[in-house]
């Protein structure tokens, strides 16, 4: 397998409306197809990423590339969980080389806050 993102199996973890750590546990065991036996707590989720057995098997051939969406209004009410969930994604990364997993900046039903501009550039 290469380092390359586009032949990764995708799952998107679609946040919108989850408002606490349960709600994201159990989108996250939809998303990502996980047995009915995985714990819903922030170390079985950090197992459940890093351990490529609980993966569909098209993702261990192919690598995982996991989507966050609309995790925004999540990380705004609930902080210090989205800190966590955070540390969970990077130390699952760490693990397993093929997971890969991406914060989508777009398509949050919120407003953007701040300024003029938006644009990202040298």
């Amino acid at each position: 397998m290469t380092g390359d993102l586009t032949d990764r199996l995708v799952a998107a973890l679609d946040l919108d409306g989850v408002t606490d750590k349960a709600g994201l546990m159990d989108r996250a065991a939809r998303a990502l197809s996980l047995p009915g036996w995985f714990g819903r707590n922030w170390d079985a989720l950090a197992d459940s990423l890093s351990d490529l057995s609980v993966w569909p098997e098209e993702a261990r051939e192919r690598g995982l590339l996991l989507v966050v969406r609309d995790w925004q209004a999540y990380a705004k009410a609930r902080p210090e969980e989205w800190e966590t969930a955070q540390e969970v994604f990077a130390h699952a990364m760490r693990i397993a080389p093929a997971l890969t997993v991406a914060l989508a900046l777009g398509g949050s039903s919120q407003p953007p806050s701040g300024g003029a501009g938006g644009s990202v550039g040298a």
